[in-house]
């Protein structure tokens, strides 16, 4: 399992400056794909040679729910979901109540924590952090999320727990999660798929437990599913964090090569399903779209046409999935997901020739020449493939600047016009020519 840290504190401590220096990059991120918009809680990043998770608890709030009560619902979080905790307080502001109620909860947690103590900007404040050592955690580490100052530090102290037991599987091996809002069916899903109950299956939404994964073979195939486990601990604070939800099927996601996303053919697609979807495009991972509890739809020969046609209006981001019917609970239409699961691994890690590729870059240009944009006119000079899983093209040109988000759609779509990429992503990436 991929190493998690998790950050942890009271509001306005800067737990999320921190997340993004930690992350290299700013990823309170907004996109204008319906669907995509959104903070995030969950990213990968590295320090040094070494690859890990980090999560923002400050992403997770519970609605309504007490103040204290949402201090406690994030920090259970942290200490279900990571192997290090990074416990955040404010170097200017000093101890406060919420500080102590938060440590008392980490003590409690049977991971390390570290303390950080946060805003520490230069040399004068470096005192203010002797008072932290009254919470009675580790010795206290100053830091600023902000200019980057003992952030090294930190993740070397944080790192330092980690140990090589991540997963490894052989390269053969699909790795498919199964993705959606709650109660759509996931679990039911998994057990048909496995023909076996190793999930358990509720009618409360959000029940399953630990994160899941299987290994089995189908057809001189070998599989792994990974079901997007939801909730170790129920209550009321739990069952209504859906960002809890989304942060597991995450962590699904951050390891597999493929998302099933499952929708409810009889409730129809909600906002929720969007959100989902749109962290399937973010994080580039091919994908089926599965629409469940199709026996307990009314249905004539037009209906399936009529929901694939609403799935991809929908879907816009996601135009390049296919969509298919089952009755995960009926056991009926299941052997349509591996058919389409297969098409999209393929297209996944599909290689292009480079003569090709230039031969349809060339060819698009030709009928639809770039405009002026920018004040310039892009000139293409070069393409090739680079990388799969997804399939990853370099297109050099005289000024990356030149070339409108459209005409970068526009380049994509005759790729895929020409080269079935069913199921899979693609990433275009615009370079200056040398």
């Amino acid at each position: 399992m991929p190493f998690k840290v998790a950050i942890v504190g009271r509001p306005n401590v800067g737990k999320s400056s921190l997340f993004n220096r930690i992350v290299g990059e700013r990823l309170s991120i907004t996109d204008d794909v319906a669907g995509v918009t959104r903070d995030r809680l969950y990213a990968s990043a590295q320090w040094l040679t070494k690859n890990f998770r980090v999560i923002d608890t400050g992403g997770i709030d519970i609605g309504d729910a007490p103040f204290l009560n949402q201090i406690k619902a994030q920090a259970q979080i942290a200490m279900d979901e990571a192997d290090v905790i990074i416990f955040v307080v404010d170097g200017k502001v000093g101890l406060t109540d919420s500080d102590y109620y938060i440590a008392k909860l980490l003590f409690k947690a049977e991971k390390p924590v570290i303390l950080a103590v946060n805003k520490i900007d230069d040399i004068n404040q470096a005192t203010n952090v002797y008072e932290f050592y009254a919470l009675g955690l580790s010795d206290p580490i100053a830091v600023s999320a902000i200019h980057g100052i003992g952030v090294g530090d930190l993740l070397d102290k944080a790192l330092s727990y980690m140990t090589d037991d991540e997963i490894v599987y052989d390269d053969d091996v699909i790795r498919f999660c199964i993705v959606g809002r709650p109660n759509v069916g996931k679990s039911s899903l998994t057990n048909t798929i496995l023909g076996e109950e190793r999930v358990i299956v509720s009618e409360i939404s959000g029940t399953t437990r630990d994160a899941i994964d299987t290994q089995f073979k189908k057809d001189r195939k070998e599989y792994v599913v990974i079901d997007t486990a939801g909730i170790k601990k129920r209550g009321k604070i739990y069952e209504n964090t859906d960002k809890y939800s989304v942060l597991r099927a995450l962590s699904a996601l951050d390891r597999s090569d493929i998302a099933l996303l499952v929708l409810d053919g009889e409730e129809g697609i909600i906002e929720q399903d969007k959100h989902v979807a749109g962290y399937i495009a973010e994080y580039y991972k091919a994908v089926v779209i599965v629409v469940n509890k199709w026996d307990a739809v009314l249905k004539d020969d037009k209906t399936m046409k009529k929901m694939e046609k609403l799935v991809k209006e929908e879907f816009k981001f996601l135009d390049y999935a296919e969509v298919v019917f089952v009755s995960a609970r009926d056991n009926q239409r299941i052997q349509t997901i591996f058919p389409a699961l297969n098409r999209a691994y393929d297209n996944y890690q599909k290689q292009v020739q480079t003569s090709i590729i230039n031969d349809l870059m060339h060819d698009a240009v030709a009928m639809n020449p770039t405009p002026i944009f920018n004040h310039g006119k892009a000139q293409f000079n070069y393409a090739t493939q680079v990388a799969i899983k997804p399939p990853t093209f370099i297109m050099f040109v005289n000024n990356p600047d030149f070339v409108h988000f459209s005409y970068e759609r526009y380049l994509l779509n005759q790729l895929r016009e020409s080269i079935d990429f069913t199921g899979s992503p693609i990433k275009l990436i615009l370079r200056k020519k040398a």
